[in-house]
């Protein structure tokens, strides 16, 4: 994952690596597990500053994964990430 991929105030969803990546501000990077707390879903967009569940709206914020809006009452798992020559890296 390159860092150009995350924008600041907003983030990326990577699939294929299971994992949500955030800048909440520049060069701050955070790693969240795609895995929605509510029901199971994977987490497939991040907007307006939160990370979406298409499958009952539940909305997690960008800079700790804490729930913004339910149905969910968890937050999201942290995943460990570091940026390595301009590229994100899942530890």
């Amino acid at each position: 994952m390159r860092t150009s991929d995350v924008p600041v105030g907003g983030g990326a969803v990577f699939p294929d690596r299971r994992v949500v990546v955030t800048q909440p501000s520049p060069g701050e990077f955070r790693g969240f597990g795609i895995v929605c707390t509510h029901d199971g879903c994977e987490l497939d967009r991040v907007s307006d500053g939160t990370i979406n569940c298409p499958c009952h709206g539940s909305r997690y914020s960008i800079t700790d994964g804490s729930v913004v809006q339910g149905p969910a009452r968890t937050g999201l798992r942290r995943e460990t990430v570091s940026v390595e020559n301009e590229c994100v890296v899942l530890l």
